[in-house]
């Protein structure tokens, strides 16, 4: 019942910026840690950014000072801003997160992937 949906992604120059958005809807109890995640092609999936549920943030070292995560635990939305973006940057994103569903019957932690959203920067 839980699902993730994001947004955001696309064509973009070198220099430019997106940012990402990342919907958790369904029987939601709470959210615990979001991240994200890309895959490059021919590259294994690699950790871009989390966040947790008191808003403390991890970023991997390519793109630290460039990108920020951020989420509106209201809205059960994480985003992800990404500026400066380069030709490297170019994969397919994907959301994250670990939420307890309310329609369980047992208390239970799941991990939930979004489908992706492909980002592509040229040079």
């Amino acid at each position: 019942q839980v699902q993730l949906v994001e947004s955001g992604g696309g064509l973009v120059q070198a220099g430019g910026s997106l940012r990402l958005s990342c919907l958790a809807s369904g029987s939601i109890l709470s959210i615990n840690a979001m991240g994200w995640y890309r895959q490059a092609p021919g590259k294994q999936r690699e950790l871009v950014a989390t966040v947790t549920s008191g808003d403390t943030t991890k970023y991997a070292d390519s793109v630290k000072g460039r990108f920020t995560i951020s989420r509106d635990n209201a809205k059960n939305t994480v985003y992800l801003q990404m500026n400066s973006l380069k030709p490297e940057d170019t994969a397919v994103y994907y959301c994250n997160a670990d939420i307890v569903d309310s329609s369980s019957r047992y208390p239970y932690s799941g991990n939930y992937w979004g489908q992706g959203t492909q980002v592509t920067v040229s040079s």
